[in-house]
């Protein structure tokens, strides 16, 4: 782990304290309680599609405002920055949203802004072409890299981009698809 040249992180759960209640959103947007809120929204027609985007980024929005850093996380990225590496943020959130979070954590000067992504930017998680950007940017293998996140979607990104994963949650859900698991950023930073 300590060999890795590039950092890339999920953002809510993973570097903030989880703030999304999906059930209450997907009610919210009357999405199918069942179904991903983007690949439902994506197989809308236009005009349904863009409402409910409009909807979703008021309400992504609404969130930022009362995010809080996970335990460790702003130590973690101030370490890894503080040691030259690169750091990304790839989100299924919106990047303005992304930026604002960041800069909410004190953390925003640590990341280039075109190492952002929200899902304006790249196709979001699980595809993996955020990570796929992020790697050509910085010029490293997928080997030299690590997705971090909380959700199955950051961890078969990773695979699909050939990159190392780490899952950051108290339970290894996913053992198949993480490389390394710790149950907050306060262990990842321990092990790094």
């Amino acid at each position: 782990m300590r060999e890795l040249q590039g950092w890339i992180f999920d953002l809510d759960g993973t570097l903030t304290l989880t703030q999304h209640d999906f059930p209450a959103i997907r009610r919210e947007l009357g999405v199918p309680a069942e179904a991903d809120i983007l690949t439902y929204m994506a197989a809308l027609p236009d005009s349904e599609r863009l409402a409910m985007k409009a909807q979703l980024d008021q309400i992504e929005l609404r969130l930022a405002a009362g995010v809080q850093a996970a335990p460790g996380a702003v130590e973690l990225i101030r370490s890894l920055h503080g040691r030259g590496l690169r750091l990304g943020i790839l989100t299924r959130n919106l990047q303005a949203v992304a930026q604002s979070t960041l800069a909410h954590l004190g953390v925003l000067d640590c990341f280039a802004a075109e190492d952002v992504l929200g899902r304006e930017e790249a196709a979001p998680k699980p595809h993996p072409e955020g990570i796929q950007l992020l790697l050509k940017r910085w010029r490293l293998l997928p080997a030299q890299a690590v997705m971090v996140g909380d959700f199955r979607f950051d961890l078969e990104a990773g695979r699909a981009a050939g990159a190392r994963t780490c899952l950051v949650h108290a339970d290894n859900q996913w053992p198949a698809l993480a490389d390394w698991h710790v149950a907050d950023c306060r262990h990842l930073l321990a092990q790094c």
